[in-house]
């Protein structure tokens, strides 16, 4: 049979392709938003060449934003319509076929409104409420083949100044103090977002990165989620960038909304929590830091740099006991 291969008879013909589908690793790196997911991707873009000669495809929004996944989350429907997501998969089936064909082992997926928006979460008040079912999905697009899973955290302080202004400066109402309280009072923490997203991809390795080890540093985050040597970050990507107060005003002045709810300062980045709240969200990230690093009941690994030094034994070598010794010697004091 032409571009096929008979495995034992004529209901068991596999195509080529699909056995290429089969074998070829899948990665989804879904963000979180505000943690240089645009940089992450410009670097992609920025060394398309070295990274397709390690048999390596990469599909940023410029590739997926197109129509590929349209259908799997309907605007007007409560539940997606079944033939609207079986030709999503076709399509996603397709292309996967199509790169497999070209020599591609390995598809790198990097777009992070899969696991939901940036704006969704500050109008509901928390961390990816609907990342489970977004997620499970995506599994079911892509055949439930996907290998790895790279989630990206960041101190939720910084991820919500950051998102509240973004979802700002795209011309939505400034949150009032009612609705800041809401977000910082939040029980949602990463710990649920990483929970939900490994109940919807039980057989799916999840790797969790930080923001503040990872930001500035594309090509090792590459390394890390496609085990592969990452071309040199030759460039300074920092793209997309949270819009300072300044630039805050300038904005809600174009779009004709009132400025009162932004802070009296001049100039600086926005932080619109409190000290106490500060406090209470750094609390909160470093309980599941924590967690992750003691094992994150299984559900997830915390990525760690090798090529970062780390420090070693704190007790220097020789005596183990406090104070000095010569007393014990001359049985006498000085």
């Amino acid at each position: 049979m032409t571009g096929g291969v008979t495995l034992g008879g004529p209901d068991r013909v596999a195509p080529w392709q699909r056995l290429g589908y089969r074998l070829m690793d899948i990665f989804l790196h879904v963000g979180a938003h505000r943690t240089a997911t645009t940089s992450f991707q410009h670097y992609l873009h920025a060394n398309t060449g070295p990274i397709k000669a390690l048999g390596v495809s990469v599909w940023g929004p410029r590739q997926v934003r197109n129509g590929l996944f349209s259908g799997i989350f309907p605007k007007y429907r409560a539940a997606p319509n079944p033939a609207s997501v079986k030709r999503a998969c076709g399509r996603v089936s397709l292309q996967l076929a199509k790169i497999s064909d070209a020599g591609t082992s390995k598809l790198l997926v990097s777009e992070e409104n899969m696991i939901g928006s940036s704006r969704q979460c500050v109008h509901n008040a928390m961390l990816y409420p609907a990342v489970g079912e977004r997620m499970a999905r995506f599994d079911e697009v892509f055949g439930h083949r996907v290998k790895r899973v790279m989630l990206t955290l960041r101190s939720p302080d910084m991820w919500w100044s950051s998102a509240i202004g973004y979802t700002v400066s795209r011309g939505h109402t400034v949150p009032d103090d009612a609705a800041i309280g809401s977000i910082a009072a939040s029980q949602r923490s990463w710990r649920d977002v990483i929970t939900d997203l490994a109940c919807a991809l039980p057989n799916t390795e999840i790797q969790v990165s930080t923001f503040e080890e990872y930001a500035a540093r594309p090509d090792a985050l590459f390394a890390r989620i496609t085990d592969e040597p990452a071309p040199p970050n030759t460039q300074t990507f920092w793209r997309n960038r949270t819009p300072d107060l300044t630039a805050l005003r300038r904005l809600l002045a174009e779009y004709g909304k009132p400025q009162n709810p932004l802070p009296q300062t001049t100039s600086g980045r926005w932080q619109p929590f409190t000290d106490a709240q500060t406090h209470a969200m750094r609390e909160s990230y470093a309980d599941d830091l924590f967690w992750l690093a003691a094992g994150a009941d299984g559900l997830a690994t915390l990525t760690v740099d090798p090529t970062r030094k780390r420090a070693g034994a704190s007790q220097p070598p020789g005596e183990l006991k406090k104070g000095h010794d010569n007393d014990s010697r001359q049985r006498k004091l000085a």
